[in-house]
């Protein structure tokens, strides 16, 4: 089992951490307000200040018309609430921030709250609250609602979950996305939400609504296989630069598929991280792919198989 991590980078920024009350009055200076991805965050199990609180001194202490990029880390109690009152407090504040093209929603790592235990909410009235962001994530599945939305400017989105529920996922395949060149989906097991099918996808395959995509990752799914398969003929793959179905459950029957289907040689990079795929299977899309340029990540990674009761177990990368 992998877990995520907490956010290095934003916008082509590094990301600083704006500092708990006590920490500031010692801090000599503060970034330029441009300059960083700044993240806020509430302790999550022992929280002396509300998340609003935080961002509160944020924003008196600086310049909020030139932030790009804010991160919300954790907030207090994360695991049995949402983030109502943020996104109320973010949306209250958008005057504010002219210049904000980029916004995360629930950067935690396991230490703070596990990924499937994250409370999310509806962040429609985000999308719909931002008009100018470039880039959107989220982080957890657990209550999280995506309506179908039209963004005129959004680049990047990306949903990082270990159970995506499946109605999210139709959502975001009926939104329209005109300048998307990055679609970034982690789609979880079952055990954890994930309750997505194929013809939930198919849509984003088709690529129909999203005439700009160049990255799409549809990865961390017990239904990899299947994704892989439909990925050969998809109309979408023509057009891509990158493609990305690693941290699943894909197999030879998946890969089979995929290295069988039409050409991936004009793709800059195939990523396949942590799979079960079979070492002469590997060694076929070397020769295939790795000669005419494509850069490939074929690590296994911590996919192990447990054996139980008779029958072989896999697992994605990212579950709780």
């Amino acid at each position: 089992m992998s877990y995520a991590r907490h956010l290095r980078e934003s916008y082509g920024l590094p990301v600083f951490d704006f500092p708990e009350a006590d920490d500031l009055k010692g801090l000599a200076a503060l970034p330029e307000a441009d300059a960083v991805a700044w993240r806020i965050s509430s302790n999550p199990y022992d929280a002396t200040e509300s998340w609003p609180a935080a961002f509160a001194r944020f924003t008196a202490a600086v310049d909020t018309t030139k932030v790009k990029s804010l991160v919300v880390g954790a907030w207090e109690e994360a695991y049995d609430r949402g983030p109502g009152d943020i996104i109320e407090a973010l949306l209250a504040a958008r005057d504010r921030l002219p210049a904000l093209r980029a916004l995360f929603l629930g950067d935690m790592e396991s230490e703070e709250c596990e990924i499937s235990w994250i409370n999310q909410g509806d962040v429609g009235p985000l999308l719909d609250g931002f008009p100018e962001l470039e880039e959107f994530g989220v982080r957890g599945g657990s209550g999280l609602v995506i309506p179908p939305f039209t963004h005129q400017r959004l680049r990047s989105l990306t949903v990082q979950t270990g159970g995506m529920p499946a109605t999210a996922v139709r959502n975001v395949a009926a939104s329209s996305l005109p300048a998307l060149e990055h679609l970034d989906l982690w789609l979880g097991t079952d055990n954890y939400g994930g309750d997505c099918a194929l013809t939930d996808v198919e849509p984003i395959m088709a690529g129909d609504r999203l005439p700009a995509l160049r990255h799409l990752a549809l990865r961390n799914s017990d239904i990899q296989d299947e994704i892989a398969t439909a990925m050969a003929a998809a109309p979408v793959v023509a057009r891509l630069e990158h493609l990305d179905l690693s941290m699943g459950v894909l197999t030879d029957q998946g890969g089979t598929a995929l290295l069988g289907g039409q050409p991936l040689t004009h793709l800059s990079s195939l990523d396949l991280h942590h799979n079960y795929l079979s070492d002469p299977l590997k060694q076929r899309f070397r020769d295939t792919l790795a000669g005419a340029g494509v850069r490939l990540d074929l690590d296994r990674g911590h996919a192990d198989e447990d054996e139980w009761d008779g029958r072989v177990w896999r697992f994605v990368a990212v579950g709780e």
